[in-house]
């Protein structure tokens, strides 16, 4: 059967694709690609951003034309923050959380937990369902790409601030996203304009980098794995890895959500063409693809993947990311006590 030509019941169940849209309001092609039944998810950024009130109108007419898509947007901290004005608090680079905790863990981490709070509030406020955070690679010293976005050099520092940033979501209804599962940190190559390749054996990686991912449990709500090849293990980045995506499912034990990172990065370009990449994805183990940056890769991908690429389990794990609960206006967030301590908490971080 052809994907355009399926039964209501199974156009309603989210696909496996998660795309992105070209500006600041939905045209007809966007539109059109959201409704399309292999479509689960759409991806914002910056450019997709002028004000709150343009945002709040472009995620209602995401969801008028597909009702319960999951709307994500890679929103960190720092550096990587999509939106930063209109009364956006600019949240502090995650180092600084790191830096703090090598003075006072416990205030590290309850600033951890006040800046997810905030993060999540605001974006919630705006129509957004989850964020791609937190970045849970080590702070090796040789990443450009990661760099000040990692929480620490130590897993266990960086276990215990990604679960406090995650229970500040939690409290604002928002899930999580650990990434770039098993780490991209070691490496200095960037994986969107490199292929980088880690030559450490699995034993290293398993004992330090992947050690974060163990240790939050349950309370990880969803994992996207690194476009990088560590050689030792396999030669397919581990997103394309079923040996990489089965130790993380059977030997750490996550149930939640895999996510490929976006399949249009060099770092994908191994696995041969965007749909191509995304098939490998798909059998290797990811649950949802992205393909962000690039309208004509995005139609290709929908049209050349088969009609039932996705199984009913990703689609019920994907269900269970839409926030939680009713979520305040963005004039009441302002008003509630708990958000004005949580946002001065946050700020005073960035004047470490």
């Amino acid at each position: 059967m052809n994907a355009a030509h399926q039964s209501p019941v199974a156009r309603n169940r989210p696909g496996p694709v998660m795309l992105d849209v070209v500006g600041l309001t939905l045209t007809e092609d966007d539109a059109r690609r959201i409704r399309h039944p292999l479509t689960g998810g759409v991806i914002l950024f910056a450019r997709n951003f002028t004000d709150r009130a343009q945002l709040c109108s472009l995620t209602r007419a995401i969801h008028d034309v597909r009702p319960g898509v999951l709307i994500a947007v890679d929103h960190e901290g720092g550096r990587v923050q999509r939106f930063r004005t209109d009364g956006f608090t600019h949240l502090p680079p995650m180092r600084l959380l790191g830096q703090l905790w090598d003075e006072d863990p416990e205030a590290a981490a309850r600033a951890a937990t006040a800046v997810g709070f905030v993060l999540a509030s605001e974006l919630r406020a705006c129509g957004v369902d989850l964020s791609f955070t937190p970045v849970l690679d080590l702070d090796y010293g040789g990443s450009g790409v990661i760099g000040d976005r990692a929480l620490h050099h130590d897993p266990r520092a960086v276990a215990q601030l990604a679960k406090s940033l995650n229970h500040g979501l939690a409290l604002a209804g928002m899930a999580n996203c650990g990434k770039h599962f098993p780490g991209h940190g070691y490496v200095a190559a960037d994986s969107h304009v490199a292929v980088p390749v880690d030559e450490r054996s699995l034993e290293d990686i398993i004992a330090r980098d992947a050690k974060p991912y163990d240790w939050l449990g349950m309370s990880l709500s969803a994992v996207m794995p690194a476009h990088v090849i560590y050689p030792q293990v396999d030669s397919q980045p581990a997103g394309f890895s079923r040996r990489w995506l089965t130790i993380l499912r059977e030997q750490i034990g996550f149930q939640g959500v895999i996510f490929s990172d976006d399949l249009s990065m060099e770092g994908a370009s191994v696995a041969g063409t965007a749909t191509d990449a995304a098939r490998a994805a798909l059998n290797a183990g990811c649950d949802m693809v992205l393909i962000c940056n690039s309208p004509d890769k995005a139609d290709q991908l929908l049209a050349q993947l088969p009609a039932d690429a996705g199984s009913a389990e990703s689609a019920a794990r994907i269900d269970g990311l839409l926030a939680r609960g009713g979520a305040p206006t963005w004039d009441a967030l302002q008003q509630d006590a708990r958000y004005q301590a949580a946002r001065a908490l946050a700020l005073s971080l960035r004047a470490m």
